[in-house]
């Protein structure tokens, strides 16, 4: 990228207090304005502080998510994406808010789309990825036991009641996974080729690990619609820089997530942890 980001020899609109106090997101929302001249189309971004925070998906998001999607009125929509998961009914919420609202989506996850953020992906009609990207399983956990373990537990080691629960929980993530996949992306594919996909993905037939990296190679492997990037294409670098721009501020400022467009932005404060006396 040329020395001359952000190129304007303009003074700003707002007084200079002001600019100086909120410059880190009008640079961001430069670059996001750039990025749109590149594709074509609405970019918005749901970025959590993955490695310094415990922000998940949560049933406080389908606030800012519904006023950036406002923001697009009906254009298509790109959605940068950086989370470790979160709640499942906050990411059925979610899901429900980007087909309605955005019919033509694609999913960016330049770096990390883990768990129920690995759901949000689903619902576009591809995702772009790079070198760096990750997905990775979806099934669910109860109180940090996969849910699988708990319906597989030898007889008697579990009660009745945390059975239903995880057997449910698994249901919702297949149900909602299999509704996305076939009105989505793999909606060209056979019944059997979507269960397959989730089975997949929701159980720990082929990745033991909640933490397993699907990369895009990977992820193509398992028939979802991908657009692989490399790391010296234009449209990647911006993105990449854009991205590095949130971890970068989210450290400085002290945010768990933001949620923001080209014209609208909306930060969630990390939690300060509170220190025990002696």
């Amino acid at each position: 990228m040329a020395d001359y980001f952000p190129r304007t020899t303009n003074i700003p609109a707002q007084t200079p207090l002001f600019w100086v106090t909120h410059k880190d997101r009008y640079l961001r929302q430069l670059l996001v304005r750039d990025i749109q001249d590149i594709t074509g189309r609405c970019l918005i971004v749901y970025f959590s502080d993955c490695d310094r925070t415990n922000a998940q998906i949560d049933q406080s998001d389908d606030v800012a998510v519904s006023e950036l999607l406002t923001s697009c009125s009906g254009r298509p929509v790109d959605l940068l994406l950086e989370t470790n998961g979160g709640m499942t009914d906050a990411t059925e919420k979610i899901c429900g808010l980007l087909r309605q609202a955005a019919p033509d989506l694609r999913v960016i996850v330049p770096r990390r789309a883990k768990s129920n953020g690995t759901v949000i992906a689903l619902c576009g009609s591809s995702i772009l990825m790079g070198q760096q990207s990750e997905l990775g399983p979806i099934d669910p956990s109860i109180l940090g036991v996969p849910a699988e373990y708990i319906v597989n537990a030898p007889p008697g080691s579990m009660t009745p009641i945390d059975v239903q629960w995880a057997l449910s929980a698994r249901k919702q993530t297949e149900k909602l996974a299999s509704v996305l996949l076939s009105s989505g992306m793999m909606k060209s594919y056979s019944e059997v080729e979507i269960n397959d996909t989730v089975q997949k993905l929701a159980t720990k037939s082929l990745y033991h690990s909640h933490g397993s990296s699907i990369d895009a190679d990977e992820a193509i492997s398992l028939k979802l619609s991908v657009i692989k990037y490399p790391q010296d294409d234009e449209l990647w670098q911006k993105i990449w820089l854009l991205r590095t721009m949130y971890q970068h501020d989210c450290g400085l400022h002290g945010y768990a997530k933001l949620f923001e467009g080209a014209y609208v932005s909306t930060a969630v404060q990390a939690q300060k942890s509170v220190g025990v006396g002696p």
